[in-house]
Order: structure tokens, then sequence, then C-alpha cells
């Protein structure tokens, strides 16, 4: 069966098991299972040999090897027993659960897995069948896995300008299903890198570390990676299910690259004051962080410059308020001018997220030694978002849509750059004249306030009102959540 025909016939069931009741999310779980299954018994045959430490009555040939009743009780007894193992195969079938209650149908799909000889695959093949159910699975705005899933065009240019190296470490505090990982590992082994073998192993074993609170995401996220060739079936996962906030980093990295999750309010407060007798049981203490905030999205800003080594990469992606919020986003913003060289911002275009109504920016810096020293000595900014309309359906985000960026970058040596009708750029000293020192800067006029003929087309409009009313309404509840609560 050639690849396309295979990724088709899984499509197909898909829609199959959604006229039961069974949506993307779960039939992503119920494959994630089979297929790991799967695979691990192609691994402990010839030529591999390995052992996949999974229970000889819990393998892939007890399941295939029964049907109606008597194959959902096994089903059900693998994974439970599965999910009390360690390492990567406890973590793939973390608290897994049966979705699929029609045994047929259950059969059926066991069959269409066994039928297939997936290490004969190559990773591409696997991988992108895998990436697409993900894909599809975001756009199902139900259920809400779009906000796990970032742009892959985005992505993909954040890379192209960071270009990570060889034998180098890439963080994700809030990693989702993987997407800046799986984006760092196709820029490192493209088809013309010549990585010898210690830099591959590195690249499988030693390269990315992740957070993931929720326990299928992180799951979805580790077989996306290890059908990508990231990880080893029995080893220990790169992903730790933890909320990445809640203790200083136990290691530091040369990169980090993350969208950290969309939404201003965390239900705990980061602290770096001892005893603070007030203080509630559910506040996290952090004595690296620069200042005390509930704001979620100022915290993952703080813990990612922890997280870097001196000279470390950073690549964020963040909403506006943590460009032009006062309190302690005024007094972050001036520490991470100070502390670290942030020396560009990218002003993303609305429409291009599933989660609707977010205005967000590509926040670019390096680390820098503690030595008293300011190092932003200025900034250049990116306007990828005025008289630009996109929608996810109509008019989504294009690679060839980040190129002018990406060239205006200059990733080769950014020290030379030059300014452009889109991108300029702003001394140290002008931004911090500004009002709360906001970084929330743009300079291009919108030419549809002038023109009612330059307006975009109706679905693309519509859009861009939902999205301004959802950002609205999103700065209405962050306000009722912060006044006092009368009885």
């Amino acid at each position: 069966m050639n690849t396309s025909s295979l990724v088709q016939k899984v499509w197909n069931f898909c829609h199959t098991l959604r006229d039961d009741g069974v949506g993307y999310g779960d039939y992503l779980e119920q494959l994630t299972y089979l297929l790991f299954l799967k695979l691990a018994h192609e691994y402990a045959q010839e030529p591999y040999k390995r052992d996949t430490r999974i229970p000889p009555s819990y393998d892939w040939p007890h399941l295939r090897s029964k049907t109606g009743e008597p194959l959902e009780a096994q089903y059900l007894a693998t994974l439970h027993r599965l999910g009390q193992e360690q390492g990567m195969l406890g973590a793939i079938f973390f608290k897994a659960q049966n979705k699929i209650q029609d045994p047929a149908k259950l059969a059926r799909l066991v069959q269409l897995i066994d039928e297939q000889n997936w290490i004969s695959l190559g990773a591409d093949t696997k991988g992108d069948l895998y990436e697409g159910l993900l894909q599809k699975n975001a756009e199902d705005t139900k259920s809400g896995a779009g906000q796990y899933f970032t742009p892959r065009a985005l992505i993909e240019a954040i890379v192209a300008c960071v270009r990570p190296e060889p034998m180098k470490t890439i963080a994700d505090p809030a990693c989702g299903t993987g997407g800046f990982f799986l984006g760092a590992y196709h820029w490192l082994n493209h088809s013309g890198s010549k990585l010898d073998k210690r830099q591959k192993a590195f690249l499988r074993d030693r390269t990315f570390y992740g957070n993931e609170i929720v326990a299928n995401t992180r799951r979805l996220c580790l077989m996306n990676l290890f059908l990508h060739n990231i990880g080893e079936l029995d080893g220990e996962p790169s992903v730790e299910r933890a909320d990445a906030l809640i203790s200083e980093p136990k290691i530091q990295v040369d990169y980090v690259l993350a969208n950290p999750p969309f939404g201003k309010k965390s239900s705990m407060t980061i602290t770096n004051e001892e005893g603070e007798e007030d203080r509630d049981a559910l506040t996290y203490e952090r004595q690296d962080f620069w200042e005390t905030t509930s704001n979620k999205q100022l915290n993952f800003l703080q813990h990612i410059v922890s997280l870097l080594k001196v000279d470390g990469k950073a690549a964020v992606v963040l909403p506006d308020n943590v460009l032009f919020e006062g309190g302690a986003g005024e007094k972050i913003r001036h520490k991470l001018l100070e502390n670290c060289d942030v020396h560009t911002i990218l002003r993303l275009p609305t429409g291009i997220f599933y989660a609707q109504g977010v205005k967000a920016n590509v926040v670019f810096f390096d680390n820098a030694p503690k030595d008293g020293r300011i190092h932003t000595q200025g900034v250049w900014f990116y306007d990828l978002r005025t008289n630009k309309h996109f929608t996810l359906k109509t008019r989504p985000l294009k690679p060839e849509d980040l190129q002018d960026f990406i060239t205006c970058y200059h990733p080769e040596n950014r020290h030379q750059r030059q300014e452009t009708e889109r991108f300029k750029y702003y001394r140290y000293e002008d931004l911090i004249a500004r009002d709360k020192a906001s970084l929330d800067i743009f300079w291009l006029k919108d030419d549809s306030l002038d023109n009612l003929d330059d307006l975009p087309p109706p679905d693309v409009l519509q859009q861009e009102i939902i999205d301004h009313l959802e950002a609205a309404l999103a700065s209405f509840r962050d306000v009722a959540a912060a006044l006092p609560k009368f009885q």
C-alpha cells in the first residue's frame, strides 16, 4: 500500500467513528495506543529483538487474536496494566481509557493497524499521517484542541530565524503536541544536513526538553515525536507531565521556542517574596522571578529567561497585553530589556490561531551575563498585522507570507539589517521613554479606514470582527476578575 492510500484509509475510518460520536481527539487517543503497541511488537521481532518492556500477556498478539467482548476486555486490561509502567510506556498509557464502545469497530481498527508494517514506513510518512490528524483535531473547535496547535508556517519561520545548531538543547515549557520540537528537528535533520552518528544520537535522545500539564496532550506529543524518530520506545519521556512554572528549572538550555497557552489569568500567583503571611496556599514561590504576578503569560516569560543558558536564544509567542500592560508587566519589560538582548518583535496578524480573538507577537531575545549592564541596544519591529488579512479556512497563513520577515530578520547576521516599510528599528532610550515602556508599536496606516474599496472579502472581514469582539470580551473578563468581590 502506498503512502497516499494508507493516509486515506486511516482518514476514512476516522470518519466512520465520528458517525458513532467518536471525535478526532478520541480517535487520536485510540490510534496512539494501538499504533504504539503494534510498533513495539515490530521492534521486538527480528532483526531488532528489542526489549520493549511490555508484559507478554498485554502485547499486540494477545490483542489482535481476539474479537467481540473478549477483545474489549483484553483492550481495557492492557490499557490499565501499561498505564502502571515506568518510562515512555507509562507516559503513553497514563490514565488510558477505551473510547470506542462498539467492539466491532475496535476490531476493525486493530485489523487496519495490523495490516501495515509500520517500521518499514519512513518517519516522514508516519509523522505526516499523525500531524495531519493533529491538525484536523485542532480544527475541531468544540474540542478546544486548537489551543495546543501553533500554525506550522509560523513555526517554520521562527526556526529559520533562530537556526538551532546540532549538539545543543531546546526546551518548550508548554509544548502542546510538539510543533516547535518538530520544526527544530526538521531544520537540524533536513535532507542536506550531514549529521554524524554522535550528532544524530544527541538529536534523538538529548536535544528536546518539554512540559505539558494536560495528560492527553502530552501523550499525543510523545507519540508525535516518537513517530518522527525522537525518543526511544523503551526510554524515558522527553516531556514531563508537570506545570513548568511550579519550580525553578532543573536544567538550562541553549534555545527556548514556545507558544505558552493563551489566556491571561492563572489560578495561582507566582511570588518571589519569602515569609508572606497572607500568601494563598496555591501560590508558587519563585525566587528567580523579577516580579510577583498572576498573569500566566508574564510568568512564562520570566520562567523562560530562567530556563536559558547565558547567551541562550529564545523566540516566544506572546499576546499584545504583555507588551503594554502596566504594573508588574511594566517592571518585567524593564528587567527583560536590561538583562537580555531583546532584538526583534514580529507583530502577528489576526485570524491565524484556532483560538479566536488572539492578537499576538513573537518576541526574539538572547539571554546575557548578569554584569549590571543594559543589554538591549534597540529593538527591530516587523508589522505583519496592518493591512494583512488571514482566516483559517479561506486564507490561511502560508510559508511565503513570512518570507519577507525572514529576509528582513537576516539570520545570517542580524547586525546587518536594513529598515523597510514593515521593518523598523527603535532605540532602547526611545522605548523606555514610552508610557509604561510599551513595546506595542505600530506605524503603518490602515488602508481600510480611508478607502472602502480596500476592505477585505466578507468572510475575512467577518472573522476580523469576531476576533476584535473576542479580544474585547477577554479584556472585560480580566477586568471583572480583578475587581473586589462584594457579598
